[in-house]
């Protein structure tokens, strides 16, 4: 067996990633630095593909390799993530809209909700324009949609 980093873990339809905030997360205040909630963010939407086995690396290979980019993320900021922390990144895929997919994200510290995400990412060719999702990667990530958006 080797030592390898979590990717966190499905629960339903929710993707789970824990954190936990270390000296160089926060600020001097000794808080979570308002943008490392970005890249708590971006580390959940990574490792809920990867779980669905969608690794960036697989949408490097083949014969059409694509990306994402983000076009809109709104930040709730609720309450503060200290040093020490565990926290829950909590990241839902909602929807597919053409070459659009939105995610809907939450960070928690047990039973508080301390920032909350909406995010738009957009799939890309190489050269940066928009494309529609491959066959195989909505076939991947299909299953993990809301139902009542799945087919939007």
């Amino acid at each position: 067996m080797t030592d390898s980093p979590t990717a966190g873990r499905f629960e339903g339809r929710e993707h789970r990633l824990p954190v936990r905030v270390y000296y160089e997360d926060t600020d001097f205040t000794g808080l979570v630095y308002h943008a490392n909630y970005v890249r708590y963010f971006e580390r959940g939407r990574s490792d809920a593909l990867r779980l669905m086995g969608l690794g960036h690396t697989d949408l490097l290979d083949g014969d059409a390799p694509m990306a994402f980019v983000v076009s809109k993320m709104d930040l709730d900021f609720l309450k503060p993530a200290r040093i020490d922390d565990a926290l829950i990144v909590r990241t839902h895929y909602d929807a597919i809209r053409g070459p659009r997919m939105v995610i809907s994200q939450t960070v928690t510290r047990g039973d508080d909700v301390l920032c909350r995400a909406s995010v738009e990412v957009v799939c890309i060719h190489m050269d940066g324009r928009p494309r529609r999702p491959t066959p195989a990667l909505i076939e991947k990530v299909g299953p993990w949609l809301a139902r009542e958006r799945a087919g939007a």
